[in-house]
Parts: C-alpha cells; sequence; structure tokens
C-alpha cells in the first residue's frame, strides 16, 4: 500500500501508542476524587501542560475534547451565543469561504436555526483571504459582528493563512478571532499568543495521535457558552468524562512532531516537490492548485479574488513570513479525468490518495475550495490531494509517478466515452 492521504489521517507515532497502551490498562476517572482518579487526573494535567506550551497558552486555556470538529462547533456557537446573549445585535459571522464542512456546516446551522447572519470573506486564485478583505467586511458593521473564524492552513489546496495579521485586523474592532488549525498543527508553528488568535482548534489524529481527542485553546477571559452540559469538566465549557489514554496520547504526539518538525517539513516539501515535478513530467496538462512551489517573497503577483488561472493582481504583503503552503500537500487537477474515477483507478494499484470534491449521499460535487478561488465546475471535479506524512518516503513518490500516467490516461478515456454518450 502506498498511502498519501495523511491528512485525512496520519498513522500514530510509536511514542503516541506507547502511552495510549499503557494508560489505556490502568484505571482511573479523571475526575475521580481516590488515588486511582488522581493519578488519571495527573497525567491529563501534565498533558494540558505540555500542550499548552507548545501552543503558546497556559494550561488553563487548553480545553480537551472529542476532536476537531466538536472543538469548531464548540468555538462557533460557543462565541455567537456568548457575544449575541451580551448583545443582541452581533448576529453576524464572518468565516472564509474555503473552511472545513466542520466550520462551514456550523455556521449555517446558526444561520437556520440561531438567527445568525453569515458572510463567507472572499479568496484569491491561491486560496488567500487577504487583511483587506477582513477588514471591509467588519468596517462596514463592526458592532453586528459576533465571530470570525478562518482557517490556519487549507486542508484541500494546503495554503497557509496569514493568520497573525488576519487576528490584528480582528483584535481592533474587539471581535474574538477563531481559526481550525487541525492540518497546520504539527507541521508550522501555531500559537495563541500575544498577537495569536483568540481560539484555535488542534486534532490528535493528524499528528499522529488517536482518533477521537483533540481541544480547544481559548484565550483566558473570552466567554463561550458551552453547547453540552454535565459535569462541568473543562472548565465547565466541555462536560464529560476525559478521555485519559487519547490526552496523554495526543500530548506524546505533539511532543514528537514538534521535535522533529523544522527538519520533517523540510523532508516533506523536498517529497513533494518531487512528486509535483514528475507527476507534471508524465501528465503535462496537469494543473497544480493552491500557491506555486517555488512562491515568491511577499509583494510579487498573485492571482486576484475569484480569477484562477486569471489576470495577475498586487499581493503585496499577502503572504506571511516563511511557509506559504503546507509542506507535505500536492493537490493536482487532470484536465478531462474525474477526480472520482482518478481515485478509484489509483486505489485498485494500491495507492491512496483523497479527491478535492466531497460526496454526500453518494453524489459527487465540485470542490467548493476550488470554486471559491476561481476554478471552473470541471477543475473542481477533475482534482485530487496527495498528502504526505511522517510515514512518507520516496519510494511512496515512485510508485504514484509510475502509476499516475496509464490511470489518467484511462480515466480520461473514459471521461471522453461519457461526454459522446450524454452521460
Amino acid at each position: 500500500m502506498t498511502y498519501l492521504d495523511h491528512a485525512a489521517t496520519t498513522p500514530m507515532r510509536p511514542e503516541a501508542l506507547a502511552v495510549y497502551t499503557a494508560v489505556l490498562a490502568t484505571t482511573g476517572n479523571a475526575s475521580s476524587l481516590h488515588a486511582s482518579g488522581r493519578r488519571a487526573r495527573r497525567v491529563v494535567e501534565e498533558s494540558r501542560e505540555s500542550l499548552a506550551a507548545m501552543l503558546g497558552a497556559r494550561p488553563s486555556d487548553v480545553v480537551f475534547t472529542a476532536g476537531g470538529t466538536e472543538s469548531d462547533n464548540l468555538a462557533l456557537k460557543g462565541l455567537y451565543w456568548a457575544r449575541r446573549a451580551a448583545d443582541p445585535a452581533r448576529r453576524r459571522i464572518l468565516v472564509s469561504a474555503v473552511e472545513h464542512r466542520a466550520v462551514l456546516d456550523t455556521v449555517d446551522w446558526l444561520g437556520a436555526a440561531q438567527g445568525a447572519t453569515v458572510e463567507l470573506l472572499e479568496v484569491d486564485g491561491l486560496g488567500l483571504v487577504h487583511p483587506e478583505t477582513l477588514e471591509a467586511a467588519i468596517r462596514r458593521d463592526p458592532a453586528s459582528v459576533a465571530v470570525v473564524s478562518v482557517m490556519w492552513a487549507n486542508s484541500e489546496v494546503g495554503t497557509v493563512q496569514p493568520v497573525a495579521r488576519l487576528a490584528a485586523v480582528a483584535r481592533r474592532y474587539g471581535v474574538p478571532f477563531h481559526t481550525d488549525a487541525v492540518q497546520a498543527f504539527g507541521q508550522i508553528p501555531v500559537a495563541l499568543g500575544g498577537d495569536g488568535p483568540d481560539a484555535i482548534t488542534v486534532s490528535a489524529h493528524k499528528i499522529g495521535g488517536p482518533v477521537g481527542v483533540g481541544a480547544l485553546v481559548v484565550r483566558r477571559g473570552l466567554v463561550l457558552e458551552p453547547h453540552t452540559h454535565g459535569g462541568g469538566q473543562e472548565r465547565d465549557i466541555r462536560s464529560g468524562t476525559l478521555n485519559t489514554a487519547g490526552v496523554a496520547a495526543f500530548a506524546a504526539a505533539a511532543t514528537a512532531a514538534g521535535a522533529q518538525a523544522p527538519v520533517e517539513a523540510a523532508r516533506l516539501a523536498a517529497l513533494r516537490d518531487d512528486l509535483v515535478r514528475r507527476v507534471r513530467q508524465r501528465v503535462p496538462t496537469a494543473v497544480l492548485n493552491g500557491p506555486p512551489l517555488d512562491v515568491p517573497a511577499a509583494g510579487r503577483a498573485a492571482r486576484g479574488p475569484g480569477t484562477a488561472g486569471g489576470a495577475s493582481t498586487s499581493a503585496a504583503g499577502a503572504f506571511p513570513d516563511g511557509l506559504r503552503r503546507l509542506p507535505g500537500n500536492a493537490h493536482l487537477s487532470f484536465p478531462g479525468c474525474e477526480g472520482d474515477s482518478l481515485l478509484m483507478l489509483l486505489d485498485a494499484r494500491g495507492i491512496e490518495c483523497s479527491t478535492g470534491s466531497a460526496c454526500s449521499a453518494g453524489v459527487a460535487r465540485p470542490s467548493h475550495v476550488l470554486l471559491a478561488m476561481g476554478a471552473g465546475e470541471q477543475q473542481a471535479r477533475a482534482s485530487l490531494r496527495f498528502s504526505l506524512g511522517h510515514t512518507s518516503r520516496a519510494t511512496d513518490v515512485d510508485a504514484l509517478v509510475e502509476a499516475i500516467g496509464p490511470v489518467v490516461e484511462r480515466a480520461s478515456r473514459a471521461g471522453a466515452l461519457a461526454g459522446t454518450s450524454g452521460g
């Protein structure tokens, strides 16, 4: 098997697996007052301290959850309800048009069921939200904005957002800023810090921890209304018995990922660049989506909002310093092919990746991320995401390169036949 879907989930790291199995073998509810409970509580609090240190936060800022989706829900619902309760005029929610469904579906529900007004922030052809775009949206009526949410790094095309600059804009107007950092954490520096966001979503299984545990990191003083009630765990923000083994393994995975991050980022970026270069040699029509591999320094041109593949406009200062694309991300479109067909043909050859589209009730839909970036529907349907991780090796790239030419040729023939038959 050649696994190129680390952005979906990545294998558990040996360090995390060892901790996970050791703690699973013990008994203790971290809310209990006897010896077993106190031992479990110590494990939880030491893990909280470890994660907080990595995230530039206080231990009390870290609220453990069941994963990224719950953390996004808790942040957006909790902030919206609390801000609206303090001032009923605060009903606007600003989110980027390229968010994960965990954010988009949450704010859609708040709009349909809770009276929120949801506004999507436009992105440019690279998938970037420009600080000027956010400022213009807030400035129209600052008193009505409840919360802003822009993901740290895009889960499909890997674009790294200028989070510090976006958070600074929101802070100037007194609006809380949340970011879904599920894809970014463990690959690039992510921190609450003095200039960072007010709330950060992270998840364990994306960095080599177990499925079923995550965290919402909340700046001290920020008020959230809880959406689950019960035993009052996690500062009464998220009630429920703590997943002690999962929390411990999360911290172990984060520690390992953090220690290896600088070297690992360079290694994955080199592998990624080799993958893109060689795939495009085999399939010259393939299109790389998102930031180019050789992103210029801030101030060079980037495609303007909604014009993917179109005319260039100035993007001075659009990119933050450092990485502009996640090091393990390669997102490619193959004109004339259906992404689902490509995926299944590669899967038959033992190569696992993902499409750039979501599938609901058996109906394939074009990637909302690429559509928001200005791509046409055909390009949005013809995409694959190859994502590398800590177990990726050069042999994985070799396997893909060997297979991609025949697979694209076969998928193109199938697409042509479907077109001529009206299918």
